[in-house]
C-alpha cells in the first residue's frame, strides 16, 4: 500500500465530491505520517483552500486552518528532522504508530495478523519493498483511501465495507496514537497533522454512526 500525494483535481466516473475530498484526505494524511513532506505537497499545504466542510468554527476547520499555517511558516529541513526525531530515532523511537503497539503493547501481533486476513479478502496488499508493517497508521489510512475511491486496480467498496474497516482497524487505538504524537516533545508541525487527523476521524466515525441512525429510521412490518 504505497502512499499517495494529496490528489489535485483527480475525479473518477461516479465518485460523489464528498467521497473524494475523503479520499484525498486520507492520502494527505497517509503521506504526511508515513515520509516527511517534500517542498511540493507542503507548498500545495501552504496554498490550500479552506475546508469549508462542516458548521463555522468546527473543530475540523480550525485544525485544517492551523495545518496549512503551519505549513506556509516552517522549513522543510526542520520537519523532516522532527519527523526522524518523532518516529525514525535510534533505538525505540518517541511515537510506534502500529495499531499492534496500541493493542497489544507488541509489535507484529495478532491484530496485525487479522488486519492482513482483512486485506487480502479486499484485495489489497502490502507494495513489494515496503518496510512497514500494514498496521501503521499511515497505510491504514491509504488503504481507506483505496477502499474508497478504487484506485491502484482495487474495487471501489460500499460504505458499510469503509465503516467495518475503520471501526475494526482504526477506530479502537487512533486516539490514543494521535495524543502520543500531539503530546511528543519536539512535536511541532506534527502536533498540527495530529490535531488534524484526530478532527478528520471524529468527523468519520460521527457520519459512520449517522448512517446507521438513517438506515434504522424505518422497522420492517
Amino acid at each position: 500500500m504505497e502512499p499517495a500525494i494529496i490528489s489535485l483535481g483527480r475525479m473518477p466516473p461516479s465518485l460523489s465530491l464528498e467521497d473524494q475530498a475523503r479520499a484525498d484526505l486520507y492520502a494527505l494524511i497517509a503521506t504526511l505520517l508515513l515520509r516527511p513532506p517534500d517542498a511540493a505537497l507542503l507548498s500545495a499545504l501552504a496554498a490550500a483552500d479552506s475546508l469549508h466542510s462542516t458548521q463555522p468554527g468546527h473543530p475540523l476547520d480550525q485544525a485544517w486552518e492551523q495545518l496549512i499555517l503551519a505549513a506556509a511558516l516552517m522549513d522543510g529541513t526542520v520537519i523532516q528532522d522532527e519527523f526522524d526525531a518523532l518516529f525514525i530515532s535510534v533505538g525505540t523511537p518517541p511515537v510506534n504508530p502500529y495499531g499492534s503497539h496500541y493493542l497489544t503493547g507488541f509489535m507484529m501481533e495478532k491484530p496485525l495478523a487479522a488486519l492482513r486476513d482483512d486485506l487480502r479478502m479486499l484485495g489489497l496488499a502490502r507494495t513489494v519493498g515496503v518496510g512497514e508493517p500494514e498496521d501503521h497508521l499511515g497505510a491504514l489510512c491509504e488503504a481507506m483511501r483505496i477502499l474508497i475511491d478504487g484506485t491502484q486496480g482495487a474495487a471501489r467498496q460500499p460504505a458499510e465495507v469503509q465503516k467495518a474497516f475503520f471501526i475494526k482497524h482504526i477506530a479502537p487505538w487512533y486516539s490514543r496514537c494521535v495524543d502520543d504524537i500531539r503530546n511528543a516533545d519536539g512535536a511541532n508541525f506534527y502536533r498540527h497533522v495530529a490535531t488534524f487527523t484526530q478532527a478528520f476521524f471524529e468527523v468519520e466515525f460521527e457520519a459512520f454512526e449517522m448512517e446507521d441512525s438513517i438506515d434504522n429510521v424505518y422497522e420492517p412490518q
